[in-house]
């Protein structure tokens, strides 16, 4: 790997030929993005002032930094809850990185249609609040293991963020030293 390449994954930023390649998972993984209204979201989000303390829009609900493994709840550009400890996605189940998610449906006794619990059977999710495709949501469960892409809070914050959130609410999973630097930059302030 060149210098250069080195550098840009430092960052967080990988190019590809002529292709950008910008939004980023766990521990710096580039995920590919091509979609110019994903662009289009993430410019917005960096342009609007940052919810103190955390390095999500003052517009949103709910915050993930996957990089500290910490959520808030935010109302009205202030955090009402947080940081909380969170456990993310692991290797080949990285957690969905995203500027615009949307809460779409609240279950408070779920069961994973597609995982088993250390027991064998269906694991239990309780608190879902479901907020990006493939079933990803805020949930109760055992933080010392990594998720399946799912964001698992404690029983008390899980119940929290169930209470809290509701259909319609703006959900932001980023990584945030990329975030802060991304929203330095919008400002002028590099």
């Amino acid at each position: 790997m060149s210098r250069t390449e080195r550098l840009r994954r430092r960052r967080g930023v990988l190019v590809t030929g002529l292709v950008l390649v910008a939004g980023v998972g766990l521990g710096g993984t580039a995920i590919a993005t091509a979609d110019p209204e994903q662009s289009r979201v993430a410019k917005q989000a960096h342009a609007e002032p940052a919810a103190p303390g955390t390095p999500c829009a003052a517009s949103v609900r709910a915050c993930v930094d996957l990089e500290t493994r910490q959520a808030w709840l935010v109302r009205d550009g202030k955090v009402t809850g947080g940081p909380f400890r969170v456990t993310t996605g692991g290797e080949g189940k990285a957690t969905p990185v995203g500027h615009s998610f949307r809460v779409y449906r609240k279950e408070a006794d779920h069961r994973s249609g597609e995982f088993p619990g250390p027991d064998g059977r269906p694991a239990r999710m309780p608190w879902s609040v479901f907020f990006a495709d493939g079933g990803i949501a805020f949930h109760g469960g055992d933080l010392s293991r990594e998720s399946a892409g799912c964001v698992k809070l404690g029983a008390r914050d899980a119940k929290r963020f169930f209470d809290t959130l509701q259909v319609g609410d703006k959900v932001q999973v980023v990584n945030g030293s990329v975030e802060r630097r991304h929203r330095a930059e919008a400002h002028g302030r590099v």
